[in-house]
């Protein structure tokens, strides 16, 4: 079985750790996770099914996830600079450019291209911060489950 993707935008904020765990608990609390729901169609908004918390912790709904993961922003535990397991990092400028045509992408342009997921391994995530009008505006975070 191969991982499932997926994706998110919140409002920006400076502190992309502190997006990253306000998502965490969000999602968590709504219950769009595996296993609570075994499948979500992406991206993942607050009009995604929200059945609650079914367990009693992020880290109790990770270990009953096992191997395959939440399939969410759960199994994102951090903010890094280098891919790693359980690591959010910044899709790099180059590769921005590459996509998009510009380092400030908009919501627009990161909906109608997601040829970044090619650059994220299982069970690892990248966030783009998008902009509005030169602005930033919002932070997509974007993965895979493990499996």
């Amino acid at each position: 079985m191969g991982g499932f993707d997926w994706q998110y935008f919140v409002a920006y904020q400076p502190d992309i750790g502190k997006a990253l765990h306000d998502l965490r608990r969000q999602e968590f609390a709504a219950g769009r996770y595996n296993p609570v729901q075994r499948y979500l169609a992406t991206p993942i908004t607050s009009e995604s099914p929200a059945l609650g918390a079914g367990h009693v912790s992020i880290e109790a709904a990770v270990k009953a996830a096992g191997s395959e993961g939440t399939r969410s922003i759960l199994d994102m535990n951090r903010i890094g600079q280098r891919p790693e397991d359980g690591v959010a990092t910044p899709l790099p400028t180059a590769r921005l450019v590459e996509l998009f045509g510009t380092a400030e992408p908009t919501r627009e342009m990161v909906e109608a291209n997601d040829d970044f997921f090619e650059d994220i391994g299982r069970g690892r995530g990248v966030y783009i911060v998008v902009y509005d009008r030169g602005k930033p505006s919002e932070i997509c975070f974007a993965g895979y489950s493990y499996d």
